[in-house]
């Protein structure tokens, strides 16, 4: 019988197909083009192989496509009869996701991992800080990552470059440099053009507050990185993000207008949202003028691509662009759907995307105290909204430009206090007079 790339058996006897299915399974894991097309020749191949359908849904699915995700499920569930334990659990698992059952899917996770930790793709769902469990709402969803690539990682060891990437990420977000640096630095080693080690690299040297470590790595290796990559808008939003803390403000316009920005970004619908709207944010709050046109094209983008509300991470960017549209009917019912769907337990992170819906609509109209007031008490649990330290900062960034411009200094300083140590200075416009 057939193995993958990490020795599970397949349901398959034509090599061909068993090739095109590993590699659709590097490039999905590592983020490069090709996954999909990949899929398709080891369908091609055997129609009958039930796995390259549920990768393709799979892929489909983080690319927005759900309507052709849930084909593509549906051919995979119908060749179901006569698999092995471990690919029915997989194609299960995958089943639960295209569904948007993500409660199940939760639920299955550790139990096919005990059982198959080997299983890549399915652990490579999760593995990320935006997968999974990152985004569950769960308090405390950073450490049980963690504690997951922990348990399994006498199963890859240190040779494995992609598990290591992902290892020394959640290590970094839980606080651990000292552990992560290396496990980051081997990775790369190992495999210099690996996406998620370059991300795990930027991560790590913002949250040492190293902006020209960034720039110095990033600038560089962005440029072997294919456009079409999934992960090259968000690596460049991250040079963007150093630029901006380092003062090279044109620098940091250049790579919005070129690299992440909502008319050229290369990635999934969510990184095209988040990436775009944090960027405009905190550009805004480091004091640089508004780019009305930008955000006329992110409010466009977010009626045609984000209809529902759903997942809290992306919720709360679109939060930010309806309070900078002043769209208040929309940000209500947005908040409206959250509260509905919090109430049917379909929304775990509960009241405080519609909190921060409130602080972010405050601050644009400058009635600072009502944001402080919505932003405060939720400060300590942005964890459960998902998103790393980098992205969620840009809440803390707004509450303390609200403390800055309320003349709450001592509060301001308090708060850059409570700080995670060697966190960045935050690029916010009239910090330095508060010191």
């Amino acid at each position: 019988m057939l193995t993958d790339g990490y020795g599970l058996f397949l349901s398959t006897t034509s090599t061909v197909a068993r090739d095109a299915y590993v590699q659709g399974c590097q490039a999905k894991l590592t983020m490069y083009p090709g996954a999909i097309e990949a899929f398709d020749r080891a369908i091609a191949a055997d129609p009958g192989f039930a796995l390259p359908h549920a990768a393709r849904a799979h892929a489909l699915l983080e690319r927005g496509n759900a309507a052709a995700a849930r084909e593509s499920m549906a051919a995979a569930n119908a060749l179901g009869v006569g698999l092995s334990d471990r690919e029915a659990s997989h194609i299960g698992y995958f089943g639960l996701l295209v569904a948007g059952d993500t409660e199940g899917a939760l639920a299955a996770l550790p139990a096919h991992l005990d059982a198959w930790p080997r299983d890549v793709l399915v652990l490579g769902t999760t593995a990320f800080t935006n997968g999974l469990i990152g985004s569950s709402g769960r308090v405390g969803q950073k450490r049980t990552l963690l504690a997951l690539l922990d348990r399994l990682s006498s199963h890859y060891g240190d040779d494995d470059w992609w598990f290591t990437a992902h290892h020394g990420m959640a290590l970094s977000e839980n606080g651990d440099h000292a552990a992560a640096r290396p496990k980051i630095e081997r990775s790369l080693a190992q495999n210099p053009a690996n996406p998620w080690a370059a991300h795990a690299t930027a991560h790590l040297a913002y949250e040492e507050g190293d902006p020209g470590a960034a720039r110095g790595f990033l600038a560089s290796w962005v440029t072997g990185y294919p456009r079409d990559g999934s992960l090259y808008s968000h690596l460049n939003w991250h040079l963007a993000l150093a630029h901006l803390e380092g003062g090279d403000v044109a620098a940091a316009s250049r790579l919005f207008r070129e690299a992440f920005g909502p008319g050229v970004h290369s990635g999934p619908p969510r990184g095209k949202l988040n990436d775009a709207v944090s960027f405009l944010w905190r550009w805004e709050l480091a004091g640089y003028p508004r780019d009305t046109d930008a955000w006329r094209v992110v409010r466009d983008f977010v009626g045609s691509a984000f209809p529902r509300a759903g997942v809290a991470f992306s919720d709360l960017h679109i939060a930010v662009a309806h309070a900078v549209a002043g769209d208040h009917a929309a940000l209500e019912e947005r908040v409206r759907q959250i509260d509905a769907l919090a109430r049917a337990s379909r929304y775990p992170s509960a009241q405080l995307v519609p909190a921060a819906s409130r602080g972010f609509a405050a601050f644009e109209q400058h009635d600072l105290a009502a944001a402080i007031d919505a932003l405060e008490p939720i400060a300590d649990e942005l964890e459960r909204i998902g998103g790393s330290h980098a992205q969620l900062d840009l809440v803390r960034f707004t509450l303390l430009k609200a403390y800055l411009g309320a003349d709450r200094h001592d509060d301001a300083r308090r708060m850059l206090s409570m700080r995670r140590p060697r966190a960045p200075v935050a690029p916010v416009a009239g910090l330095a007079a508060s010191h």
